[in-house]
């Protein structure tokens, strides 16, 4: 196809910082991302050969309407004018050699929203992509999004925890590749012909992660009999207060994934490793940042305390019982707090209903962060199969291995001629099952859990609203 697209621009007056939602162009662009996405294959081109693809022309109109919109929105968005640019080239592209596997590299590297965070910012993100716990396709995607940059959040920033590609996000609008439970933006999920020499950038939606915690967070506590603080009571029941502390929680857990004594690339990328792994990994993140809202507390600062209370709660009841049960390393940590904190006395499951000792939690919450540093730092001078062993041996301290597991029984079980690498084949999918306690509260839950998928804060206040007319 050699036909060159030229979209055609509305003449409707606009302003920019108007929101790009409130735009008639806006509709219109995501009805013809929607109108592509189903022809997709896995990789992103369409093969016009199969079964109910469309002719060749009918691709490219579409992709003309695609452009029109994002020319039609971008005034509205002139700190981002060189992405979209950028886009429309590689959309055209796209389009007139064959819709091939998409190639956005170029609108990629435009693409540039941590060189300028500012609260309420708004910005249109138009990539082929998949979305993380979401949609494992490249599919074309559509997302309205407005930054969350609070002068307080900048502050903390810039004089304590050091984050300069990191993005508080919220969603406007999106289209079906978000309506899951995918919660963040990552330019490593976006089709390109070859990936960067570094990513500038990572955004985390605070309002999906936020809302879903309120609605988990209430159920787990009426159906477990908690008795609550009266602060972090009335903090479940506050989306905005929530937002502020996923949003600093996120922040403070992004960074330490390269910080610390780090026996291995922090991201594991490219890394053929045993489950367990990414879950410590991904739980000594979100224990440091536990123990820094301890101090922000302490200091007198009104998030801390908030903080600590997303972690737990997130952790300890929604983790466990989100997804399924193969290689579910969130889950995993989830176990690993709950079994901690339960064997220290923190938390207690007596009379059917579920006792926490307000006083000891951060302490002892603090004390497993320290075990999994601990492990960290001596694995520095470890081979990494006895790295992982020693990691397995942390965890299985407290979490009770399958019956079935080679791996729990030790060395002698596995073939040690093997790369470690071929050893992770012996791990089983579900290597550490729930404990009766958490197989009992999934089956409560587990509709609360469902309802989550593509859950925003508008999602709530629609409902909430229908609930007061009815």
């Amino acid at each position: 196809m050699t036909e060159t697209l030229v979209p055609g621009i509305g003449g409707a007056a606009i302003t920019a910082g108007a929101r790009v939602v409130d735009h008639p162009a806006w509709p219109a662009l995501k009805a013809a991302v929607e109108e592509i996405r189903p022809w997709q294959s896995k990789d992103g081109s369409i093969d016009f050969e199969a079964e109910g693809a469309p002719a060749p022309s009918v691709a490219q109109d579409a992709v003309i309407r695609v452009i029109a919109a994002v020319e039609e929105l971008s005034p509205l968005l002139p700190h981002a004018t060189a992405y979209h640019q950028a886009l429309v080239s590689d959309l055209r592209k796209w389009a007139e050699t064959g819709f091939r596997v998409p190639d956005f590299l170029d609108s990629l590297l435009a693409f540039q929203p941590a060189a300028e965070r500012a609260d309420g910012l708004q910005h249109l993100v138009v990539f082929p992509m998949y979305t993380q716990n979401g949609n494992p396709d490249r599919n074309l995607e559509a997302v309205a999004l407005k930054m969350v940059w609070p002068e307080w959040l900048a502050e903390l920033e810039r004089t304590r925890y050091d984050n300069p590609l990191f993005l508080g996000i919220t969603f406007e609008d999106f289209t079906a590749g978000y309506d899951t439970n995918s919660a963040v933006l990552f330019p490593e999920t976006i089709a390109v012909r070859e990936a960067p020499e570094r990513f500038t950038w990572g955004g985390i939606f605070c309002d999906r992660e936020a809302a879903r915690f309120r609605k988990v967070t209430e159920a787990a506590v009426e159906t477990l009999g908690m008795e609550l603080p009266a602060d972090i009571a009335a903090m479940i029941t506050d989306q905005e207060r929530c937002e502020k502390a996923f949003v600093l929680w996120d922040m403070v857990h992004d960074r330490t994934h390269s910080h610390g004594d780090l026996p291995f690339d922090p991201f594991m990328i490219k890394q053929r490793q045993p489950f367990w792994m990414y879950g410590l990994e991904e739980l000594r993140c979100d224990l440091t940042a536990f123990k820094e809202a301890v101090k922000l507390q302490a200091e007198g600062n009104e998030h801390g305390r908030d903080v600590q209370y997303a972690v737990l709660f997130d952790r300890m009841f929604r983790f466990p019982l989100t997804g399924d049960r193969v290689r579910n390393y969130d889950g995993l940590g989830g176990q690993l707090l709950f079994a901690y904190l339960h064997k220290h006395d923190v938390v207690r499951w007596t009379d059917n209903k579920l006792r926490i000792d307000w006083e000891r939690a951060p302490q002892i919450t603090n004390q497993l962060c320290g075990e999994i540093e601990d492990l960290y730092r001596a694995g520095i001078d470890r081979p990494k199969l006895v790295h992982w062993f020693k990691a397995y041996e942390l965890v299985s301290t407290y979490l009770a291995p399958h019956p079935g597991s080679k791996w729990a029984k030790g060395p002698d079980a596995l073939d040690l001629t093997q790369p470690p690498r071929k050893l992770v084949d012996d791990v089983l999918p579900d290597e550490f099952p729930l404990s009766m306690f958490f197989e009992a509260l999934a089956k409560k839950l587990k509709g609360v859990i469902a309802s989550t998928k593509g859950i925003t804060a508008r999602t709530e206040e629609t409902q909430q609203k229908a609930e007061a007319a009815a």
